[in-house]
This record gives C-alpha cells, structure tokens and sequence, in this order.
C-alpha cells in the first residue's frame, strides 16, 4: 500500500479534486516536487518552514505562506483553512522549535503530550509523530518520492567511473555503519576508509560530516590512506513519506574535497537531485556513485 512504513511506492493517486499541501524544508527538493505536482495540476499550497532556506521568493509562483517551528501548534489549522486533502513532506529541517519563541496555548498544551517524547527522540521519531498528527485529522500523508519518482536513485553504477575493487571494503563498511546508526535513529551517513568505518553523520547532517573527514585527512591514523567512500541510506524502520536520504551536486563536491573515491547510496530509497548534472560532476571529478540494493527488514 503507498505511503506505508518501510515501502517506496512509484507514484501517488491523486484526483482531480485533491487539494496538495507541500510543507517545504531547505534545499532543491521542495522546489523540483511543487512543479512536479503543478504539472500535473495539481498546483500546491506551499507551507515554507522558517528559516530553513535563504533563497528569495523560490515559491512567489504558488499560493504560499512562511511558519516558524514555534508555529507548530497552527499548523493543523492552517491545512484545514486551505481545503488540503493531502501533505507533502519536503526538504531538510535543521532545527528544533526553542521553546522560549513558542505561543503558549490551549493548542500547544494539546500538543505536549503527543510531542515531548519525540522531540526528546531522533528525527525518524518525531517524523512519525507528525505523520499520525496529520492523519489522525484526515488528512493523507503522500512521500515526496511518490510524487517525483524520476529523482530516486537507480540500482548499480549511475556515473561511468566504477569503483574499484579495493572500493568494496569501504562501501560494505560504511553501509554497515549507517544502517547501525540509523537503527539508532542518529543519522543516514557513514565514511569508510581502508576497510573501516571512520566518521558517522550526527545533528551536523552529510554537509558536516564529509567537512569533518576532510579535516581528518590530516590525522596521523588516516595517513597514507587514499580514496575511501560515503554510503547514505534510509534508517531501519524509517518513515519514508519524510526524510529520505539525499545528495546532489553539492554532496560531489564535498566528497571530492574530503578526498573520496565514491558514494553509495540506497537504491529506490534516496533522491539525487539534478541527476544528470550530478553524474557529469563525479565523472569530471573521478567520483563513482552507485546505487545499492536494500536488504528485507
């Protein structure tokens, strides 16, 4: 069934009487999901959370409003105002609500109870309260990648530099190591080099972890080691209509600068944003990426 924990279905059935509300995090996946569903007519209502992209009027083309986190409270409210009979999740949150910026409320007070073991919990956890916060008040809960289908990485080889063979210890390694922290609900990512995990993604995201490796080049125990690789995949159990791992240009960038080989990332489970130019970039740069199959959870 689309949208159920642990599946990634191809594409969402939408009426022509739906009424779309895209939720909009920092950057390129908001963007490129609104014109996927104004293409298909059904032009979204735009809920752009505070703060967490600086590019001006990206959404001026759609109905569109600006929520802080501390807004959180009206957010139900605001979907029921604007007719919306489906959300769509889009884009990273950086953040939490700081609780000093929050109206206090008969809504949030409501809401403590629901929220505050999550809040204390990893993200995967508080995507999933969301969800059931949304659904419970009738409104479906569509993933982003049923929705753009076309951006979810394919399985094998996507650039025509391969990896090597000495590459497969890195890339077992680190996917070992992101499924591990993901069953912990910590983060998506993980860099191994020489056979062996050394840096997993916290609350800094893939941007701080592939800085930090590209600092620890530098370390005496990571001397003289060459190449290594970046595996994202998506955590045991995650909620897959939020938060699915992602990369793009940028993340090539990074991970050539960090002196990696290659990345990995989970097959029909991960987007790759700018899929063409991405794949031009890494070849340019010498950068294999390469889609891997999930195992049955």
């Amino acid at each position: 069934m689309p949208g159920k924990t642990g599946e990634a279905p191809s594409s969402a059935r939408l009426s022509a009487s739906d009424r779309i509300a895209l939720v909009a995090g920092g950057g390129q996946l908001p963007q490129q999901v609104a014109a996927s569903l104004a293409r298909s007519g059904h032009v979204p209502f735009v809920i752009e959370i505070a703060g967490e992209d600086e590019t001006a009027d990206r959404f001026s083309t759609y109905p569109h409003v600006t929520l802080p986190l501390e807004r959180f409270p009206d957010f139900i409210a605001l979907l029921k105002k604007n007719s919306a009979t489906h959300v769509v999740m889009a884009g990273n949150v950086a953040r939490r609500p700081s609780p000093w910026r929050m109206r206090w409320g008969i809504r949030l007070f409501r809401l403590l109870a629901r929220f505050v073991v999550p809040l204390a919990r990893g993200d995967n956890q508080l995507l999933k309260a969301v969800v059931d916060l949304v659904e419970d008040n009738g409104i479906k809960v569509v993933g982003a990648h049923e929705i753009v289908p076309d951006l979810l990485a394919a399985s094998g080889p996507m650039t025509k530099t391969m990896p090597l063979a000495s590459d497969r210890k890195d890339i077992e390694a680190a996917l070992q190591a992101a499924r591990a922290i993901g069953e912990l609900d910590i983060g998506q990512a993980a860099i191994a080099i020489g056979g062996r995990a050394i840096a997993l993604e916290g609350i800094e995201g893939t941007d701080g972890l592939l800085e930090r490796v590209k600092e620890l080049r530098g370390h005496g125990r990571l001397a003289g080691k060459t190449r290594g690789v970046l595996v994202k995949c998506a955590k045991p159990g995650q909620e897959l209509r939020a938060d699915l791992p992602t990369i793009g240009l940028a993340t090539v960038e990074a991970a050539h600068q960090a002196g990696l080989a290659g990345i990995g990332v989970e097959s029909g489970r991960s987007f790759i944003l700018d899929h063409d130019r991405t794949m031009e970039r890494a070849d340019a740069l010498g950068i294999f990426v390469i889609g891997l199959r999930r195992e049955a959870e």
